[in-house]
């Protein structure tokens, strides 16, 4: 995905982004305290920001070690080819497993890294077992995450400027 202009984002829009991606969950009587509206004009505002896509959807984050996936895994894959019936075989393949929460096209040496969130060495190896044997791939390398520094979901979004 290529970069898109926030040209449509003004203070007030961007202010109600700020505060969602804190609390998701805010009433709107809080959001439009927050923001310096009333209920309804911030209500419409959200709307507005859903039906551009800029919201895309609001989610519970859940703590993974409290559910029992205690595994962190960073792969990083070299395809071999890059041909659309791969990528077509990878994709199928990469977005029927649950336990990938991410997936990055790179530039460079690595094309994709992926982010893997399981319950144990077994279960990776098992994906791995899997992976391995359904998408062809030059290589394949994968890395255990002892601690995270910073997770978040909340993004640095820039100021509006007001030319």
């Amino acid at each position: 995905m290529g970069a898109r202009k926030t040209g449509s984002l003004d203070a007030i829009d961007r202010r109600i982004l700020i505060a969602l991606m804190d609390k998701g969950d805010l009433p709107l009587t809080e959001l439009s305290k927050k923001v310096g509206l009333s209920q309804t004009p911030c209500w419409q505002r959200v709307q507005k920001l859903q039906a551009k896509g800029i919201i895309k959807k609001q989610v519970a984050i859940v703590d993974p070690s409290l559910v029992g996936l205690n595994l962190v895994v960073v792969v990083s894959i070299e395809a071999g080819e890059h041909t659309t019936n791969w990528l077509a075989k990878f994709n199928a393949y990469i977005n029927k497993c649950p336990q990938v929460v991410e997936v990055l096209r790179m530039a460079g040496d690595i094309d994709y890294i992926l982010k893997l969130i399981v319950q144990d060495m077994a279960v990776y190896d098992k994906f791995y077992q899997g992976l391995i044997e359904n998408v062809p791939m030059k290589n394949v390398s994968s890395r255990f995450v002892m601690e995270t520094i910073k997770n978040t979901t909340t993004l640095a979004i820039p100021e509006v400027n007001q030319d």
